[in-house]
């Protein structure tokens, strides 16, 4: 496991149980450094003033709040510092809601919260919320300080451990009245249809069924070029034209299924 991100306390009511925050998603992207293209050197990202055209050493470098008008509110760290959430070292459990009233689309990034220390008491303690959380279909919300930003979080069970998740606040998600939905509903014959083809091809979710394609190619690609020393682009797929007949798409998809 890795180093952990926090470390504090879960309290659920009276109880307080110890615990440290470690991510539970893992960086697996194909990373590139950026290179001059002549020499093969590395390029540096330095921070230079518009004005005077130098160099600003990290501790001279201020910060400011663009207003619509396009004046500046240039905010002190003592000032930023002042309104900074408290840094407190407790996940507090505010409520439980159902699972199902929790819309995916409010999620951010996942975290194991797993406990610390050896004692007997805080195991039991973990121990006791996994089971008591585990035998209802509730999530619990909370709130804590994550290096200077507050956030709202369900804790859930997963895998027999604790589970949290940072969430987006509404006003977060962008709205959604001003988009075009496609306008008049479908005709009966063509939804018809289209529920069948949804249908056809609905299976179980098992998300060790899918993988990072496009990952998989870069490193193929990599492997290659260090191997052979050069390689042929490949071709770019043609982007697939709309459907001129929907009808007959949908029909002639359900018979290609039907055959395999």
């Amino acid at each position: 496991m890795a180093r952990s991100l926090w470390s504090g306390s879960l309290s659920f009511g009276l109880v307080n149980v110890p615990v440290a925050l470690y991510s539970a998603g893992r960086d697996l992207d194909v990373h590139f450094h950026q290179l001059h293209e002549k020499d093969g050197a590395r390029v540096e990202i330095r921070r230079f003033c518009s004005r005077e055209d130098e160099e600003v050493a990290y501790e001279d470098i201020g910060k400011a709040y663009e207003l619509r008008s396009g004046r500046q509110v240039v905010l002190t760290d003592d000032e930023l510092a002042a309104i900074a959430p408290q840094r407190t070292r407790t996940i507090e459990i505010q409520s439980f809601v159902d699972a199902a009233d929790v819309d995916p689309i409010l999620f951010d990034h996942p975290y194991w919260l797993l406990p610390t220390g050896e004692s007997a008491g805080t195991k039991r303690a973990y121990r006791l919320l996994i089971e008591a959380m585990g035998s209802t279909d509730r999530v619990a919300l909370g709130r804590f300080v994550l290096r200077t930003k507050e956030y709202l979080v369900t804790v859930r069970v997963r895998d027999n451990l604790l589970a949290l998740t940072t969430m987006l606040f509404p006003d977060e998600i962008r709205p959604t009245k001003d988009i075009d939905n496609g306008g008049r509903r479908p005709a009966a014959k063509a939804l018809s249809q289209a529920v069948r083809l949804v249908e056809a091809l609905s299976v179980d979710f098992d998300p060790k069924a899918y993988r990072d394609e496009h990952r998989r190619r870069l490193q193929r690609i990599v492997r290659a070029k260090e191997r052979d020393g050069t390689i042929d682009a490949p071709a770019q797929d043609d982007e697939p034209s709309p459907a001129p007949d929907l009808m007959e798409a949908l029909r002639k998809t359900m018979a290609e299924l039907g055959r395999k």
